[in-house]
């Protein structure tokens, strides 16, 4: 018998909690997916869209822009 915690599939949102500063990925650009989200959530909230932006700053900025516009909720 194996130990459920120990399996992350028991848990797949566990990693979507994880702080951006610690993705092994953060250092590299943000997904097509964030930037069109991204620039969607700027436009809302009448602020300028960053394209320059890595993964975790990306996804730092999308919680931002969600808290302003409400879509976070």
């Amino acid at each position: 018998m194996t130990d459920s915690h120990a399996n992350p599939k028991d848990h797949p949102t566990g990693n979507a909690e994880k702080n951006p500063d610690d993705w092994t990925t953060g250092a590299e650009a943000m997904t097509g997916a964030q930037a069109s989200y991204l620039k969607t959530l700027s436009e809302e909230a009448g602020e300028a869209f960053d394209d320059s932006l890595t993964k975790a700053e990306a996804s730092k900025r999308i919680d931002a822009l969600q808290a302003k516009t409400g879509r976070g909720v």
